[in-house]
């Protein structure tokens, strides 16, 4: 049997494909400006980065510029009223959890998110039902790449750290999973950022496909 009793993951693009949202909210701050909205495929890969990846994109503007904070503010007011109409459980995921479920391993969410999108997301794709822990990015004063936010998981779970292996799609997720001293699976089919090859992250694995998981853990 595997040394893993316990399976986290990263929310957006590990869990969920959010990135339809949040390239929306920041394709309506666009036209709010009387702006051509821009390709998706150009927010893509900085959603892992959150607004501060989005309002770049969208706006040109960086976190050191005078009007990034309000500009940040309006984009998480924009997404939080539209977070939930395109976002989607990745379909190879499903059937992911639905066997981690009927074997009895429990699996949670640990995520940068705040609290105030991270909820009410979750229950609107029904993860609330099944996930056996959800940290967000403000349920401990770090988010990662800091090991709190996984410490927090794995007591809410009451298991070691080192009999959980986290899943995530950025190479913070990969910093903290180490951090934690929890075994680290690197998704591809995530986001990955604009920053160093996946391959290049130090994870203990890279899976290719969700059902890669279930195959790792010798559970297929």
């Amino acid at each position: 049997m595997t040394r893993f009793q316990a399976v986290l993951f990263d929310l957006d693009g590990t869990l969920i494909d959010s990135a339809p949202d949040l390239a929306g909210a920041g394709n309506d701050m666009r036209l709010a400006r009387g702006l051509a909205p821009l390709p998706y495929e150009s927010f893509r890969p900085m959603v892992g980065a959150g607004a501060r990846g989005m309002v770049g994109i969208a706006l040109q503007v960086v976190p050191t510029d005078a009007e990034f904070p309000a500009l940040r503010d309006e984009f998480l007011a924009r997404y939080e009223q539209r977070m939930t109409q395109l976002t989607h459980v990745f379909a190879d995921m499903e059937p992911v959890l639905a066997e981690l479920q009927a074997r009895g391993v429990p699996w949670g969410i640990v995520t940068n998110k705040a609290r105030r999108f991270t909820e009410p997301l979750v229950r609107s794709l029904g993860l609330d039902v099944s996930a056996a822990t959800v940290v967000s990015g403000d349920t401990t004063p770090y988010s990662k790449p800091h090991p709190a936010p996984l410490l927090e998981a794995a007591r809410q779970l009451e298991l070691d750290p080192r009999h959980c292996i986290y899943v995530g799609d950025d190479l913070r997720d990969v910093q903290a999973g180490h951090a934690a001293g929890m075994g680290t699976a690197a998704a591809s089919w995530g986001y990955l950022g604009m920053g160093e090859a996946i391959a290049n992250w130090g994870a203990d694995h890279v899976i290719q496909t969700p059902n890669e998981l279930l195959k790792l853990l010798a559970m297929a």
